[in-house]
């Protein structure tokens, strides 16, 4: 079974977020993602988010670097 992850720095924030969320399952990982996205950055819980957060999933393990963003 390949991971799962979604990683914060791949969004644009004022807090420059570096979270990575990381689950053997999709479910298990959108839970957490939309907990994350809600408590630390004031999201609502919508079906909008849910499918943002469901697009932004990748298989494997993070980079070190998002491109773009300095480390």
């Amino acid at each position: 079974m390949t991971r799962k992850y979604v990683d914060c720095r791949e969004f644009p924030s004022e807090m420059n977020c570096s979270m990575t969320l990381i689950a053997d399952t999709e479910r298990e990982l959108l839970d957490a993602a939309v907990q994350h996205a809600i408590a630390v950055h004031g999201h609502q819980d919508t079906p909008e988010l849910r499918e943002m957060l469901k697009g932004a999933i990748r298989d494997g393990s993070p980079p070190d670097q998002v491109a773009g963003k300095a480390a």
